[in-house]
């Protein structure tokens, strides 16, 4: 049995009912997020605010954009190339959005990578400011399903990357210390 064929059939109906949303509320908003999504601009312009927040927000700030380089490196240029999946059919996209799709490989959504593991590593120093972020990243994935560039599955791995490797760049510090010392 081909696993991605059976995950696509599996995918299928959800991708199609999170791309079919009508409302015009996420016709308008999930363009904006696609936009402020792009190029990590989001997560470098949330940086910014909270560098400007006091020591604690440039500690946020910073753990934040480590450990979204880290997940975007995991998922962009180890995950994707290895596992190579193809990107939604456009037939279960019901709107023009399908045509602004990336080239690269669907599985995982490095967008969504990027998004969880900035939050997660922002929520860790500073549990308000995460909560913020958790919201917007939570529309990235959104919008990364209602656009046709991934499947659900694809922004569930992404977020769990993001996860993953924001615990990953909060513990490096100490590793390195005791290997030092």
């Amino acid at each position: 049995m081909d696993v991605e064929a059976e995950l696509c059939r599996l995918e299928a109906q959800p991708l199609r009912r999170v791309a079919g949303w009508r409302p015009g509320w996420v016709r308008q908003c999930m363009p904006a997020v696609a936009e402020a999504a792009e190029q990590t601009r989001l997560w470098w312009a949330v940086a910014a605010v909270l560098a400007g927040r006091g020591v604690r927000g440039k500690r946020a700030a910073l753990a934040g954009l480590a450990a979204m380089a880290a997940a975007e490196t995991v998922s962009n240029a180890v995950v994707k190339p290895l596992l190579q999946r193809r990107r939604p059919p456009e037939h279960l996209v019901p709107h023009d959005d399908v045509q602004d799709r990336p080239d690269s490989p669907s599985f995982p959504s490095g967008h969504t990578a990027a998004a969880a593991g900035f939050t997660a590593a922002v929520a860790r120093v500073w549990p308000a400011a995460g909560a913020l972020c958790a919201t917007a990243a939570g529309a990235v994935a959104v919008q990364r399903v209602h656009s046709g560039a991934h499947y659900p599955s694809d922004v569930v791995a992404g977020a769990a990357i993001g996860v993953a490797t924001a615990e990953s760049v909060r513990r490096l510090p100490r590793h390195v210390h005791r290997l030092i010392w």
